[in-house]
C-alpha cells in the first residue's frame, strides 16, 4: 500500500451505525411519573382524553405497563421526559395517580430518544416500541383477570374482539412451565390451546415440563385425554341423526372455545334413542316378515347361545359356485352400501323427501346384507339381524342364524378340528384340517397342576435360549407365526400399530426370569436398546443400519421371547402348540442343560420321591439322600445336577416321556457346550455367523 493511500484511509471517518442497530441498541428506562408531561409536537397533544382512559387505567393498574412510551429530554420551560408516543398510557396513568392508586413517583418504562431525526419520526409514528410476545399478552390479561377486570372491559383497552380475549384468558389459567415454554418457542399456539383443555393442572405442569426441557409435547397423549367419555358430531350415531335434529329434539351441544375441534354432544342417551327410533322404522319391516331384529346403539346385545354370525368368507371356504355367488351378493351389498353412504353425504333440500330415499335404501342394503350372510352360512336361513350404528353408511347389519348339530366324533378328531374363527361361520364341510408333527405326551402321572406349569413354564424359558441362539429357526417361527395370523386365518388381536402383527413378552404371573436362560435374553434386549437411546435415532433408523447379521440375531431374541408353552394345569394340555415346539426345538437342537440344570427354587416344588428319582436319572443314586429331609435334599439334587449337566426330561420338548428311560449313569459329564464359557454363561451368540468384508453377515460353516 502506498504512503498516501495509507493515510487517507487512516483518516477516513468510520461509518455510522444503522438506524436499525440504533434501535435495536435501545435500552428501557424508568423515569418517575411527575416528571412526565406530553409533547407539543405529538400529534394529538392538544386532544382531551377519550372514554376508554378509564378502562385502559384499570389495564395498566392490573396487568401493568406492557409498552414502554417514548420520550425526549425536556427543554426550557418542560418537564425532564415529554411523551413523543404513549399520550393515552401517559393519561391513564395520571388518572391512577389523581385517584391515589399510584404515587406521583411511580416508575413509567420509558425510551429516551436524543436524535433529533429520530424524535420527529416517534412524533409521527404510533408507536416504536419491540412487538410483544403473545406469553407475555396472556400473562397481562391473567392479571386482569385476578383484579376483576371483565373481559368486555379488556377487550376495548386492547382493540380486541371479546372472543379472541375469551381465548387469551382461557389460555392464561395455564401454568407457567406452560408459557415460559410458549415463550422460549418450545410451543406453539395450538399447543397451548390443546393443554389448556386438559381439566387435570398436574397433567398440565408435565406435559409444559417436558417441552420446556427439549423433549417435544406429545400432542397425542391430549388429544387422547379429550376424547375419551366425548361424544362428538364424528360419532357413528350422528350418521344417521344428524345435529341438528338432535338440537331440535332438545340436545345439548359443546363447542369448542378455539373452534378447533368438533362439538361434544352433551346428551349421548338422547342421541342413542333417536338412533334406536330410526333405526326402528327399518327393523319393523323385516320383523313384518317374521325375522327377529336386534336393535343397539352401544354395546353389542347379548344374542342367544344356540346362534352363530356369518362371517367374512375366504378363499376355499365355499364350493366354487357358492363362492362365485357368494361374491357376486357381496359386490351386490356393497353397491347398496355406496348409493347410503351418498345420501347421507348430501345436504338434503327437501328433509322429507332425502328421508324416504335413504330409508328405502337402507332396506334394499339390509336384503343385500341378507342374500350375502345365507350364502355365506352355507344356504341356511337367518333368522335374526343386529343392527348397530356405523359411521359410513349409518347402519351396519350382522346376520344370525341357529347353531348347525353336528354328529358325535371322537375325542382325537375334535381335538384335531381348527377352532372356529370368532364371529365366522361353521367350517365342518370343507375345513382343511392341517398336518401336526409329533410330539412328547407330558408326564402327568403323579403330577399336579402347579407341578406342570412350572414344568412348562421353565421348559418354555429353555427353548426361548435355544431359540435365541439360532436366529435361522427363529426367522421360520415368526414367518410361520404371520402365516397363521395371515394366511390361515388364526384369530389374532389387531394392534394400533402400523403392521397388524401382535406380539408379547413371556410373562406370566408367578413365573420368574432364570438368567441363564429367558434372562440372558432379556439382557441382551436390555444392551441393544441402550445402544439405540444412545444412538439419538428413530427404531426405525436404528434397525435399518444394523449390520444383517445384527438385525438376524435381533430378530431372533424378539421373536425368542414371544414363546409361550404354559400350561397352567394336567388337562389343559395344548397339542397344537407342543407338536410346534417339538418341530422348533428339533430344528434348533434346543438341551436346556447347555445353560442351566436345576436350581433350588426349581426343586423345591417337587415331592421328595421326585427329587430321589432324579438322582437316579442322573446316575447319582445314594442310599443317604432317603434320610435328610427334604430342605437338605434339594442342595444335594442341585449339586449334582449341576456336576453332570442334567435336567430332567419333562424339560424337553423333544425327548417323549417314557418309563423305559435309559437311567444309566454316563461314561463321563456331558462335554460343556463350545458356545458357553468355563461358568456355563451363554457366548451372546458369537460365531453364530461370519462378517464379509462388504460387512455382511452370512451363518458360520458347522466345525
Amino acid at each position: 500500500m502506498s504512503r498516501s493511500r495509507a493515510a487517507a484511509s487512516a483518516s477516513a471517518p468510520l461509518s455510522a451505525p444503522s438506524p436499525f442497530e440504533i434501535a435495536s441498541a435501545r435500552a428501557r428506562q424508568t423515569v418517575a411519573l411527575g416528571d412526565l408531561d406530553i409533547a407539543p409536537e405529538n400529534l394529538r397533544a392538544g386532544e382531551p382524553a377519550d372514554d376508554d382512559i378509564p378502562d385502559l387505567a384499570e389495564t395498566l393498574h392490573a396487568a401493568g405497563q406492557l409498552h414502554p412510551l417514548t420520550v425526549r429530554p425536556g427543554r426550557k420551560g418542560e418537564r425532564p421526559f415529554m411523551a413523543l408516543d404513549g399520550r393515552r398510557r401517559l393519561l391513564a396513568l395520571r388518572l391512577l395517580a389523581e385517584q391515589g392508586r399510584i404515587p406521583d413517583a411511580f416508575p413509567v418504562e420509558v425510551f429516551i430518544e436524543t436524535d433529533p431525526v429520530r424524535q420527529a419520526a416517534a412524533a409521527v409514528l404510533t408507536n416504536t416500541a419491540v412487538p410483544i410476545h403473545v406469553a407475555d399478552v396472556i400473562a397481562a390479561i391473567g392479571r386482569m383477570l385476578k383484579a376483576r377486570l371483565g373481559v368486555p372491559a379488556i377487550a376495548r383497552a386492547l382493540g380486541q374482539a371479546e372472543v379472541d380475549v375469551k381465548r387469551l384468558a382461557a389460555l392464561s389459567a395455564l401454568p407457567g412451565e406452560a408459557l415460559d415454554a410458549l415463550r422460549a418457542g418450545r410451543l406453539n399456539l395450538r399447543q397451548a390451546r390443546l393443554l389448556a383443555r386438559l381439566r387435570d393442572p398436574e397433567d398440565q405442569v408435565e406435559l409444559a415440563r417436558a417441552a420446556l426441557d427439549g423433549q417435544g409435547f406429545a400432542d397425542w397423549r391430549v388429544t387422547e385425554k379429550l376424547d375419551q367419555g366425548q361424544v362428538t358430531a364424528a360419532d357413528p350415531r350422528c350418521a344417521l341423526i344428524r345435529p341438528e335434529a338432535y338440537v331440535a329434539a332438545g340436545g345439548r351441544l359443546e363447542t369448542d372455545l378455539f373452534g378447533e375441534r368438533p362439538p361434544v354432544l352433551l346428551d349421548p342417551a338422547l342421541l342413542s334413542d333417536l338412533w334406536i327410533a330410526s333405526a326402528r322404522q327399518i327393523a319393523a319391516v323385516f320383523e313384518a316378515e317374521g325375522l327377529t331384529v336386534l336393535v343397539t346403539a352401544g354395546e353389542g346385545p347379548v344374542v342367544p347361545g344356540d346362534l352363530e354370525q356369518a362371517g367374512y368368507v375366504y378363499g376355499g371356504q365355499l364350493p366354487a359356485d357358492e363362492m362365485t355367488a357368494w361374491r357376486e351378493a357381496k359386490a351386490a351389498r356393497d353397491g347398496a352400501a355406496g348409493a347410503v353412504a351418498d345420501l347421507l353425504a348430501e345436504t338434503p333440500e327437501v328433509e322429507d323427501a332425502q328421508a324416504e330415499d335413504l330409508q328405502a335404501g337402507l332396506i334394499a342394503l339390509v336384503r343385500a346384507t341378507l342374500v350375502a350372510d345365507q350364502i355365506a352360512l352355507g344356504g341356511r336361513v337367518a333368522t335374526t339381524l343386529v343392527f348397530r350404528p356405523a359411521r359410513r353408511i349409518g347402519l351396519e347389519v350382522d346376520s344370525w342364524t341357529p347353531v348347525e348339530v353336528e354328529t358325535a366324533r371322537d375325542e382325537d378328531a375334535e381335538d384335531d378340528a381348527p377352532e372356529r374363527e370368532a364371529g365366522g361361520p361353521s367350517m365342518t364341510r370343507t375345513a382343511f384340517v392341517a398336518p401336526r408333527a409329533e410330539f412328547p405326551e407330558p408326564e402327568t402321572e403323579g403330577v399336579g397342576h402347579s407341578l406342570h406349569r412350572l414344568r412348562t413354564d421353565v421348559a418354555t424359558r429353555g427353548l426361548i435360549r435355544a431359540l435365541a441362539d439360532d436366529p435361522g429357526v427363529a426367522f421360520t417361527a415368526l414367518i410361520a407365526r404371520l402365516f397363521n395370523q395371515l394366511a390361515v386365518r388364526t384369530f389374532g388381536q389387531r394392534s394400533e400399530a402400523a403392521l397388524t402383527l401382535t406380539a408379547s413378552v413371556f410373562n406370566p404371573t408367578g413365573g420368574r426370569v432364570i438368567e441363564a436362560l429367558d434372562g440372558a435374553v432379556r439382557q441382551r434386549l436390555d444392551e441393544r436398546r441402550a445402544a439405540w437411546e444412545a444412538s439419538g435415532q428413530t427404531v426405525i433408523a436404528w434397525v435399518h443400519g444394523l449390520a444383517h447379521g445384527d438385525k438376524m440375531s435381533l430378530l431372533a431374541e424378539l421373536t425368542a421371547l414371544t414363546m409361550d408353552l404354559r400350561e397352567e394345569q394336567t388337562t389343559l394340555v395344548r397339542k397344537a402348540a407342543r407338536a410346534e415346539a417339538a418341530e422348533l426345538a428339533e430344528l434348533c437342537g434346543a438341551d436346556i442343560s447347555l445353560h442351566w440344570t436345576p436350581d433350588a427354587d426349581f426343586l423345591k416344588s417337587h415331592s421328595k420321591p421326585l427329587l430321589l428319582k432324579m438322582l437316579e436319572e442322573m446316575g447319582r443314586p445314594d442310599v443317604r439322600a432317603g434320610l435328610l429331609k427334604k430342605a437338605d435334599l434339594i442342595p444335594w439334587v442341585e449339586e449334582n445336577a449341576a456336576e453332570t449337566r442334567w435336567a430332567p426330561a419333562s424339560l424337553s420338548w423333544t425327548a417323549p416321556f417314557s418309563a423305559d428311560t435309559d437311567l444309566s449313569p454316563p461314561d463321563a459329564p456331558l462335554e460343556q457346550d463350545a458356545g458357553a464359557d468355563a461358568t456355563g454363561g451363554a457366548d451372546d451368540g458369537v460365531g453364530v455367523f461370519e462378517v464379509t468384508p462388504e460387512g455382511e453377515a452370512a451363518l458360520a460353516p458347522a466345525a
